[in-house]
């Protein structure tokens, strides 16, 4: 059973930094792509980052330039290091894995990052 567990969320002033962490098991965590995607009240899920199997990374235009997305192989985790915080960075973010070999996703229960200002 694939579980994706999220934590570091929380409360943060306007300008602030936030680290998320999400523990992965039950896969092969070397196959999967990791990310995390967020998703704001009334708005669509949206990409934040993804983090390749050989470390590559992408970024959504949101996060460009504040937020780092980096994996613990060993740890089979993965990080969202998210500085400069803004009001618009509230939302529920997501962690994400995809397997490239089965292709299937798979999605963690979410936690919530409140930016205030």
């Amino acid at each position: 059973q694939v579980q994706l567990v999220e934590s570091g969320g929380g409360l943060v002033q306007a300008g602030g930094s936030l680290r998320l962490s999400c523990l992965a098991s039950g896969l092969i965590f070397t196959n999967n792509r990791m990310g995390w995607y967020r998703q704001a009240p009334g708005k669509q899920r949206e990409l934040v980052a993804h983090i390749m199997r050989d470390g590559n990374t992408i970024y959504g235009t949101p996060a460009k330039g504040r937020f780092t997305i980096s994996r613990d192989n060993a740890q089979m985790a993965v990080y969202l290091q998210m500085n400069s915080l803004k009001d618009e960075d509230t939302a529920v973010y997501y962690c994400n894995s995809f397997s490239v070999v089965s292709q299937r996703s798979y999605w963690g229960q979410g936690i919530q990052v409140t930016v205030s200002s």
